[in-house]
């Protein structure tokens, strides 16, 4: 199985420098080629611009700008132009499936964070000085960088990334290291509901609280950008000092919350594994969750529009966005395929609608937003756990089924 782990490196003056040089020049070749695509698309061109005709033109422009584009290491860069063809290919796949396209756009330097070593020692090379006590990684046109290594990387490396958060640098290593052994057998199955009043309540009546991490810095965030908002938009490169620091302080405010929901996300989810065998949650769609609502034209009046909830949906939004259901997911199913344990998804219609007791489905059933009462045979609970345990009995039926 593949690992990820995350270091953070603590660059000199210089090589912090290089670093956002190295960032800045792989930008301009994701650029360049994405102009190249569209420049062949707008000028009828009949053969194709792919991968491998760009990856081909590398040695020459790697020659003819040595100052910029020939230090870097060529893997790097082939890499970057990788990066471009997914895009191109997720986007056709979007077309063709009926979804928003989303033409792959161009990157700003500051937007271009990240650059791809796609082999250890090729242009990179991982604890580059085994001998000397202080981790460091060596990169091509950088030179050897301190780590942070906070715990033992396990396996053989297989890709090393540089990614830059804010002002701080990250080393992200990918490992092909052996299945571990799963965790000895619970015996328990239990059925999960994601809410905004409770982040998550179980099968059980287990409610565990939403801590809200972006309410909590709302105030704080919101002074922050009305700061920034006071300077004239500038490129990265001709900000003031003071434009700067304003700039810094939300990124280090967003920064934070992000940390923090995955602190809760990690811990939630490593409490769900190591206590359940089977565990069931509702296949929400968040991306769907989260749209605006469609503007409603006034027939009466040519250009003016009707109230359509947009700003109660916009709250609502923002409060989902906040729980971070889809990374709470994701590290449910990354920590339980580790562990050994079984997890699915299961439809969510009508799932906080439905008596657990004699199976009668209405919307009457769940007066307010806690309450469950059922109108045909009067069983009373509280509506997450009710969601919770009908998520559980269709997650249990799902899986007789698939081993039938």
């Amino acid at each position: 199985m593949i690992r990820a782990y995350k270091f953070l490196m603590r660059p000199t003056v210089g090589q912090a420098a290089a670093l956002t040089a190295m960032l800045a020049d792989h930008c301009s070749l994701y650029n360049a080629a994405l102009q190249e695509r569209r420049d062949a698309y707008r000028h009828g061109s009949k053969t194709s611009i792919k991968y491998g005709g760009q990856s081909g033109q590398l040695r020459e422009i790697r020659a003819f700008d040595p100052e910029r584009q020939g230090r870097w290491s060529f893997s790097s860069q082939q890499a970057t132009l990788r990066r471009l063809d997914k895009a191109f290919a997720a986007f056709f796949r979007r077309v063709r499936s009926g979804d928003t396209p989303g033409y792959p756009r161009f990157r700003g330097v500051s937007w271009f964070d990240t650059v791809e070593f796609p082999k250890d020692g090729d242009g990179c090379r991982w604890d580059s000085t085994p001998h000397d006590p202080v981790t460091r990684v060596r990169f091509q046109g950088v030179g050897h960088v301190k780590v942070n290594q906070h715990r033992a990387v396990v396996g053989r490396i297989k890709t090393v990334s540089v990614k830059r958060e804010g002002r701080k640098w990250f080393v992200v290593l990918t490992a092909e290291q052996p299945r571990p052994e799963p965790l000895p057998a619970t015996g328990s199955a239990v059925g999960i509901d994601l809410g905004i009043a409770s982040f998550l309540t179980d099968s059980n009546g287990v409610h565990v609280a939403n801590p809200r991490h972006a309410r909590k810095v709302a105030a704080k965030l919101e002074a922050a950008q009305q700061t920034v908002s006071r300077f004239p938009r500038r490129k990265a490169k001709d900000r003031t000092h003071n434009h700067q620091r304003a700039v810094d302080k939300v990124a280090q405010l967003h920064g934070k919350v992000r940390r923090q929901r995955l602190d809760h996300a990690h811990k939630t989810a490593l409490g769900l594994v190591r206590e359940h065998d089977f565990i069931a949650h509702e296949d929400l769609k968040v991306r769907n969750m989260i749209q605006a609502p469609a503007p409603k034209s006034d027939p009466d009046q040519p250009g003016a529009f009707l109230p359509n909830g947009a700003a109660a949906k916009a709250g609502l939004n923002r409060s989902i966005a906040d729980a971070g259901w889809g990374v709470f997911l994701a590290i449910l199913n990354a920590k339980a395929e580790s562990a050994g344990r079984e997890v699915m998804a299961v439809d969510p219609r009508n799932t906080s609608r439905r008596c657990p007791e004699c199976g009668y489905t209405a919307k009457e059933n769940r007066p307010t937003q806690e309450k469950f009462h059922c109108q045909q045979c009067g069983h009373t609970a509280h509506a997450d756990t009710v969601g919770a345990l009908n998520v559980l009995r269709a997650g249990l039926v799902r899986r007789h089924a698939d081993t039938a």
